[in-house]
């Protein structure tokens, strides 16, 4: 019974094998057309593959060179240092001997015309001279002699410098008051009801008239009225020894709203 089995078996695998291998062949085949037929009709609708090939090349331009190194500097010289010399020490001369003569030298011969000075008094002039000359003057001089110029007048002596004005009181009385101007209440010190007194130092010239006027005491809002009024005032000429003199004397300008 085992045998009979077995030979069974080996019956049926030998009948398998040769089935199994047509199926590979079939499915061979199969694989085969599936992958080689769409080649072989994509070929013949690829594009014609040109037989020369253009290449494109992009020149492109070379860098510029680097710029060349700085040149190095020069080694400055080097300076020798002079050392001052020193100054050359004068010499003294040497002394130049004196040699005493063997013999005087001749005399020489002098001139003379055996005139003097007294011989050309009753002359006329010397020969050259200018006509009209002074007896015995000088070739070329002036006629007549010299000319005497006259002295330039003395410089007119300067002005006396102005006097002083004479300051009143004491003995020195101030003269009388000719024209008194009131003065003018500013309306601002009114409102304000500002009053007082502004003490005032006036200068007067010869004529009477007030030449400048200086503030003692002020009150600010009074002072520019007072002073307009005291410069229109007149007084009378002060003399002294006969002669009118400018005169300094003290104003009092009062101000009141009653």
């Amino acid at each position: 019974m085992f045998e009979v089995i077995v030979d069974g078996h080996r019956n049926s695998t030998r009948r398998d094998l040769a089935p199994l291998v047509i199926s590979w062949g079939l499915h061979a085949l199969a694989l085969g057309a599936v992958v080689l037929v769409p080649l072989l009709v994509a070929t013949d609708r690829l594009p014609a593959v040109p037989n020369e090939t253009l290449t494109y090349v992009a020149v492109v331009a070379a860098p510029p060179p680097p710029p060349p190194p700085p040149a190095a500097s020069a080694p400055a010289p080097a300076t020798k240092s002079v050392s001052p010399r020193p100054a050359p020490t004068p010499r003294p001369a040497p002394p130049v001997p004196v040699v005493a003569p063997s013999q005087l030298p001749p005399l020489v011969a002098s001139l003379d015309d055996e005139e003097g000075a007294h011989d050309f008094d009753g002359v006329g002039g010397l020969a050259g001279g200018v006509p009209g000359g002074v007896p015995g003057g000088v070739v070329g001089g002036v006629v007549g002699g010299l000319v005497e110029v006259p002295l330039p007048p003395p410089p007119p002596p300067a002005p006396p410098a102005p006097r002083a004005p004479v300051r009143t009181g004491g003995q020195i009385q101030a003269p009388a008051l000719v024209k008194r101007v009131p003065p003018v209440y500013p309306p601002l010190a009114v409102n304000a009801h500002v009053q007082g007194v502004v003490i005032l130092e006036a200068t007067v010239g010869r004529d009477g008239r007030v030449e400048d006027v200086a503030v003692l005491r002020s009150l600010p809002l009074l002072d520019r009225a007072a002073i307009d009024a005291v410069r229109q005032w007149v007084y009378a000429p002060l003399l002294l020894n006969g002669q009118a003199e400018r005169f300094i004397l003290t104003v009092t300008v009062s101000f009141s709203l009653s």
